[in-house]
């Protein structure tokens, strides 16, 4: 296990599995593999664009609720007024994905953040997934 000490106020440290997220005010970063991808990457292989949406807040979260319910093997693990967290496990092995949202309110954007927990490569899993809720949430938000 990675013990990590900073010294800067308003980070939070939250595990999830063996990994370590450090978030400061919803901010989601990759680690080092292909495994993830994020609206705040710093690497143009992991990034991609947030979701952006008209209708409120509290409409465009149920919407998003609403989506990841159709999924199998996919369970709502913690919600926040602004902000939603997902495991989705694989078919074959159970391997499990992170799937992190925060709803800015001010911007009306959608920033997210899915990632698999273990390995190393996920051959695409996880944009795949995203690009697919981008599809499906088109001309409804």
């Amino acid at each position: 296990m990675l013990l990590c000490l900073i010294p800067s106020a308003g980070l939070s440290l939250a595990a999830t599995g063996e990994e370590l997220i450090v978030r400061e005010r919803h901010t989601f970063s990759c680690p080092d593999s292909p495994n993830c991808v994020s609206t705040m990457a710093a690497t143009e292989s992991q990034a991609i664009a947030p979701y952006r949406y008209q209708t409120s807040m509290e409409e465009a979260k149920a919407l998003l609720k609403q989506v990841y319910g159709q999924f199998p093997r996919t369970e709502l693990s913690r919600e926040e007024e602004d902000y939603l967290q997902y495991e989705v496990k694989s078919f074959l092995f159970g391997f499990v994905d992170d799937v992190e949202l925060w709803f800015d309110e001010t911007a009306k954007i959608i920033h997210f953040r899915s990632a698999a927990r273990s390995g190393y490569y996920d051959f695409g899993v996880n944009r795949k997934r995203m690009e697919g809720v981008r599809q499906m949430l088109e001309g409804k938000l």
